[in-house]
This record gives C-alpha cells, structure tokens and sequence, in this order.
C-alpha cells in the first residue's frame, strides 16, 4: 500500500486514523488514551485522521470529534458522519451524505484502533479491518477475540503450560445460585473476584468475602455479560504488568508493580482517585523478572496476539509463584498508563512507540498481501 502522495517533495506522510469512543462500558477511557496518542504522533512524519464512534454506534470524523465526543459523551448532529466499508477497493472513509450521488472518500494508509472494550478490543472491528483490505495497529480477529474473553484466554494458557489462578466459569442461562455458590466455595474458598468473561479497565468486577457478597458480585458481573468468570483470590499478591511488542518475533519489557489505591485495582484505582502508584521496574529477583518476561511472550503468542498486548500477572509476595491474570490487546494509552511507561523505563519513548506499532501494523500488511486468496482448479466444474 502507498501512502498519500505531497505536492512539496518531501517524504510523504502516512495518513494515520485513530479509532477511539465506542459502544462500550471504556468509552471514556478510550477518549482520554486517544487524546495521548494523537498529541503524541510525529505530526511531521503522520497527517492524523480522528474517527470517533458515539456510544450509539455512529461514526464521526472531523478535526473536533474528539473534544465534541467528551463534552457531549454522545453523537453530536452536524459532525459528518464517515464509515468504513468492507470493500478494499475503497480503502478510507466514506461520508454519509443524503444529498451527495457520489460518496467522498477520505483516503487513509494504516488505522490505530483505541477501542477498549466490546465492538473494539474483541475482534468486531478487526474483522472489518480485514474486509476493508486496512493495515491496523494491534492484535488480529482471533487474537482479540480470545484475549477479550477472560476464560479462553485461561484455557489456551493452562494448556500452554503457563500457570492462572484456580477458576470456575459459567453462563448466566445455565445458573442455579445454590448449586453454583455451593460448587465456587468448595473450589475456590473466600475471597474470590468475580469477573464478566468480556470486560476491561475492572468494570463490572468484585472481590467477595462471604456468600452475600458473592451474590452481589455475580449480579453486578452479569450486567455486562452472559458468561461470567469467578477467580480465588491470592493472598498477599502483588499485581505485575509486563508489556509486549512485536508479530512472530515479540519482545517483553520490564515489569512495573501496581500499588492500588483500594482492595484491588479496580476502576476508580485505575482513573478517578488518581491515588494508585506503579513502581517500575518492578522490585522482584533477576530469576522473577525473567520469568516474568517469558511468561508474557509465551502468552502473547498463545492466543496469537500480535502488535502490542500488557500481561498482567498475580506474583505471591513470600513464594514469587507467579500465576497469569489477563491479557489487554489494546491497553491504556493515557498518561498514567502502564503499556507506554513501562516501554519507557525500557527505552522506548512514546513517539518511538507509536512509530513501532504503525511499522508493525504495515509489516502485517504486507505479509498478508503476499498470501494467495484465490485458488484456479484445473477444471472450471463449477461453470458445468
């Protein structure tokens, strides 16, 4: 693919859209990671596109998008409505126009998805990526997909031999509350965490104590989704996160502690108190860190995730036996995020970061480009 051409010469700039908002319970956080992103891209190297999504599913693109977005939290009429078709041969956005007999096409080279959440991080938009023939920043359709679902990622890592916590799984349909609560306390014992299977930033996430509270939580987790994940919780852990970057070939960096605010690193700990801390590197034995970064790799790649993704790990404070919590294919790009500041403390700036996954998302591209799609029987049998 040909980036845009300029009229002075110069090398010319990669038309970058960046993809924020969405139909999700992270839409806030998605507005505030890009607002990082687009303050921090090379405007010299990149001409950004800002395609925001309303939490009503609307697409908009124009230079206000993003500050209308916050100000209003919802489509705001009058912003022109642009979309992406499945159709390769497009390649851009498409502006909605009742009075216009011909669409406008706004051209772009490489799309940075920062949708958090469902219809974002979990293979949806991807998918559509894949049929618009787009290069995009991060994980493919399978790699969101499963990392999105708490469960399947769990299940590949058991299989792939890398430790998780101990777990019982279930769909809201098939929950019987006493049979299920007398099943989790036999397994699991108190405290547990009760997780939506398809969730991020904590939300719609409890610690439980006591069977009451276990009630709660899986009320509370069900509004958000129909498979619901219930967890043991470690005793004195310490909450490690290590970011990936990379396709086949990925790297991990150093890794940072969490220190929270509250019980656990729950929403308010991530983005409103503003009182959790992150300690990085992380103060862990040399034998820890590399396991750690091993394990993340090794997780990156079990669920095939490719671009960029942050691992985040329970570490037993006495032992160092480290079991894997969850993979975040698109995580948090604010200024208190951990996926940039850990590749910081590792010596990759946020610019240089950004440039990275742009290159990798292009690197993808092109490999797939090279992938026959067609295939010419020796007989055409199905003309007969």
């Amino acid at each position: 693919m040909e980036p845009n051409s300029s009229t002075s010469g110069l090398k010319p700039k990669l038309r970058v859209g960046v993809l924020f908002g969405g139909r999700s319970a992270e839409h806030e956080v998605s507005l505030v990671s890009a607002t990082s992103i687009i303050n921090a891209l090379d405007k010299d190297k990149y001409e950004v596109v800002p395609i925001g999504i309303s939490p009503e599913g609307r697409w908009l693109s124009s230079p206000d998008t993003l500050k209308l977005l916050k100000e209003h939290g919802h489509a705001v009429d009058g912003l022109p409505e642009r979309i992406l078709l499945p159709d390769p041969a497009q390649k851009g956005l498409v502006e909605i126009r009742a009075d216009s007999a011909v669409p406008q096409t706004e051209r772009l080279d490489v799309i940075f998805p920062v949708l958090h959440g469902t219809y974002g991080e979990d293979g949806m938009v991807q998918g559509l990526f894949e049929l618009a023939g787009m290069p995009y920043v991060g994980a493919g359709v399978l790699g969101s997909s499963v990392g999105m679902d708490k469960v399947l990622t769990k299940q590949l890592c058991e299989h792939e031999g890398i430790p998780v916590t101990p777990y019982v799984w279930f769909l809201m349909r098939r929950y019987e509350k006493k049979k299920m609560v007398t099943m989790i306390e036999k397994k699991l014992r108190y405290p547990t965490f009760v997780k939506p299977a398809n969730s991020g930033s904590s939300v719609g996430i409890s610690k439980a104590h006591n069977r009451k509270e276990l009630h709660q939580a899986i009320e509370l987790a069900a509004e958000y989704d129909r498979k619901i994940l219930v967890e043991k919780g470690i005793e004195h852990a310490r909450e490690i996160e290590v970011s990936v970057i990379g396709n086949d070939d990925p790297i991990a960096s150093v890794p940072g502690e969490i220190i929270s605010s509250n019980e656990f690193y729950d929403y308010d700990a991530k983005y409103v108190d503003g009182k959790s801390t992150a300690i990085i590197p992380a103060k862990l034995p040399k034998d820890v860190v590399k396991k750690l970064q091993e394990l993340a790799v090794r997780t990156f790649k079990a669920i095939d995730c490719s671009g960029m993704g942050r691992v985040d790990f329970l570490v037993a404070k006495r032992s160092h036996k480290i079991y894997m919590n969850e993979i975040n294919t698109i995580p948090g790009f604010t200024s208190i995020s951990m996926y940039p500041k850990l590749w910081q403390a590792s010596g990759i700036s946020y610019p240089q970061l950004l440039d990275r996954l742009i290159q990798l998302a292009l690197e993808r591209y092109r490999d797939k480009q090279s992938l026959k799609t067609t295939f010419a029987p020796k007989k055409d049998w199905y003309k007969e």
